[in-house]
């Protein structure tokens, strides 16, 4: 699955702001709500793949805890530009709150194949390379790419039986 930061704004780029993400998938996962088999964190959006009884469900928490955190974060630094267009990008019937982090879905893919998980996790693994970003998957310090080596990454991951 993608989730992506509305108006594709590069807040991923931000250390702290890509650690809270982090956080959370390794809460998910130590806590066994969600397990993670890898993951890719872009400047304004992440690839997951990811299981769980009830994953929708779990997503959903996982976008409203980290965007909650991320805006906290935001307030507490006053990025004032930052949180206009976050404010502005608002869809209009969410009046519960002012800012909207995420875009809308998840936008996931069922995998149903033997093939398919080595796929996906080659594309999420090179999706840094391809945008020209390092010359090597593993060069991408947010990124399951590093567990997949035989290192150890950020985030606790669970491979996938292939």
């Amino acid at each position: 699955m993608t989730c992506s930061v509305v108006k594709w704004l590069p807040l991923f780029g931000k250390p702290k702001i890509a650690e809270i993400v982090i956080e959370s998938l390794n809460y998910m996962q130590s806590h066994d709500r969600m397990k993670t088999h890898a993951y890719v964190i872009m400047e304004n959006h992440i690839h997951l793949i990811a299981s769980s009884s009830s994953l929708g469900k779990e997503i959903g928490k996982f976008k409203s805890y980290t965007a909650r955190m991320i805006i906290d974060h935001l307030q507490v630094n006053r990025t004032g530009l930052i949180l206009k267009e976050l404010e502005y990008a608002r869809a209009q019937h969410k009046k519960d709150r002012t800012y909207q982090f995420w875009r809308e879905g998840s936008h996931p893919q069922l995998i149903q194949s033997e093939e398919m998980p080595v796929q996906k996790i080659e594309y999420i693994h090179n999706n840094p390379v391809a945008r020209g970003y390092v010359d090597d998957p593993i060069h991408w310090r947010y990124s399951s790419a590093h567990d997949y080596a035989g290192k150890r990454g950020l985030v606790c991951i669970e491979r996938p039986r292939l």
